[in-house]
Parts: C-alpha cells; structure tokens; sequence
C-alpha cells in the first residue's frame, strides 16, 4: 500500500535560480534552496520514490489536466519572464501510472481529469524550480498537476487532492506531496518594480501581515480556520493561482480534519511584490 509520506507548500520564484549565477542576486535565495534541501532530504529519509507537484504555473481553463509522462527532457526558457529563466535544462522520469490513477480517481468523483503522455508538453518552472534543486539531494519520478485554475473552484480541488491520495494509498509509491506556488502574489506594477526595489519588497503591507497571520495558523495547526478564510484570502491577496495548489494539498490531508502543527523551513521573504516560503506540512 502507498501513502503520501510528507507534504510541503513551496516557493519556486526564479530568483532563487538567478541566485546561483553572477550578478545582484548572487546568494540572496539561499534560505529559499536550504528549504527545498531540507525537504528532500526528508523525503529521501522517509523512502519517497516520486513527487507530485500541483504547479501554479501550468494555466488551465476546462477540466483538470496532469502530466505524467514517463520522462520528462528539454531546455526551458520561460515565456513570462525569458530574462530570468531562460535555456534551463532538465531530466527527469516520470510515473505515468500514478498520474493515470489520480486522473482516473478524479474522474470517478465527478471532476473531470485528463493525464497527459507528451513529449511536446513541457513542464513549467512551478514544476522545474523545485526540482532544479530538490533533485540534488534526491531521485524522484515526477507527476505535475496543473493548479493555476481560472474558472474552477476550490471545492473541485480540494477531490483532486483527494484523488491524489486514493491513489497514491492503492499505489505501491511513497510520495512527497508539494503544493508549488506563493502566499499573497500581488506583483509590483512594472512602473513601480524599481523605485521600490521590487525584486526584495513586498507590494502590499496588508499582503504582508495577511501571509503572516496564516504562516501563524498553519504553525498552530489551525488549519480549520485558514480554510474558512481560503477563497477570500485568495482573492485579496491575489493568491497564485488563486491557491488552487493549496486547496489541492489540503485536500489529500484530510481538508478541515487536518490538524497538524506545520514547520516552516525558509522564513517568510518577500520577492517581487509576492510572500514567499516552503512550509513543512507533516502528515499523521
């Protein structure tokens, strides 16, 4: 029988790979890389095997879609920002079989899910951030879901994440859960991105004092609460996605039965205007 051994709401802004190369920002994302470490390193401690990412940055307007082709090799640039990410090569196998089988469980719940084998869909960077460094301190096969959803609603993925885990459980996979995407997500106006330094500021001190009061929650375990204020948490914070990867995430946990005491990994850090952090959500 399979489970999902551990779970984590990460961040997977760009500059954390603008981090390693010369120039500005050299060095200023490292707490954010130790995070995707510690968690790997955590995942490889408990026997994971593969990764299931609910990636903010694969945009989907009818039905849910994952990709779980059995390998996933390219060079990525990003449309959105080519002069942050650009030629980042990847490598990674994938586990068609349980991305099938969490498609297949969706459906059968009444959310409409298909599973993708395509070699000319790539992953996105929700998806290859992470990874770009999570792979470092462990093997895993990869299954991406898409999570930026424009006319869903959250009780729709919270089945998917349900779905996730049905299957995961009648799999033989142990699974390391990520929900990839920001806290509040309010991008600084181009017009506004220097004067203020955008690339280190938050845009918003209401954004900023929201993403800490959850941070507060989800470190209590009053997980109930948050997903009380969820759908207008999301929509005056302009959460990534509108946080279709966290409704996703609660939805494997249990949703509003989940009661665990979160760790934050990387203290909260603003990045172009967003929240951003990897916060361990420890499964019971």
């Amino acid at each position: 029988m399979g489970e999902i051994v551990l779970a984590a709401k990460v961040t997977h802004v760009p500059t954390m790979l603008m981090s390693e190369q010369p120039g500005p920002i050299q060095g200023k994302r490292q707490p954010a890389i130790e995070g995707h470490y510690e968690i790997a390193r955590r995942a490889r401690a408990l026997g994971a095997d593969t990764v299931v990412i609910c990636d903010t940055h694969w945009v989907i307007n009818a039905g849910f879609h994952i990709n779980a082709n059995h390998r996933f090799h390219g060079m990525f640039t990003s449309n959105e920002f080519p002069q942050f990410i650009q030629d980042l090569p990847y490598d990674y196998p994938g586990n068609p079989q349980l991305g099938d089988a969490i498609a297949q469980a969706a459906s059968d719940m009444g959310v409409y899910t298909l599973s993708h084998h395509l070699d000319s869909l790539e992953l996105e960077y929700g998806s290859l951030v992470p990874m770009r460094f999570m792979s470092r301190e462990h093997d895993l096969k990869v299954v991406s879901i898409a999570a930026w959803c424009t006319v869903h609603d959250h009780d729709e993925s919270r089945v998917i994440g349900e779905a996730i885990r049905k299957a995961v459980e009648a799999s033989d996979h142990k699974v390391l859960l990520l929900a990839s995407g920001s806290l509040s997500h309010k991008i600084w106006a181009n017009k506004d991105y220097a004067a203020n330094n955008g690339t280190f500021t938050i845009s918003s001190e209401f954004n900023r004092q929201m993403d800490l009061h959850v941070l507060e929650m989800w470190k209590n375990g009053d997980h109930a609460s948050f997903l009380k204020m969820l759908p207008e948490y999301a929509a005056h914070c302009c959460g990534e996605g509108a946080m279709h990867d966290t409704a996703m995430l609660y939805g494997a946990l249990g949703w509003d039965r989940y009661d665990q005491k979160c760790e934050i990994v990387t203290e909260y850090f603003p990045s172009s205007g967003t929240g951003q952090t990897n916060v361990i959500f420890p499964v019971p």
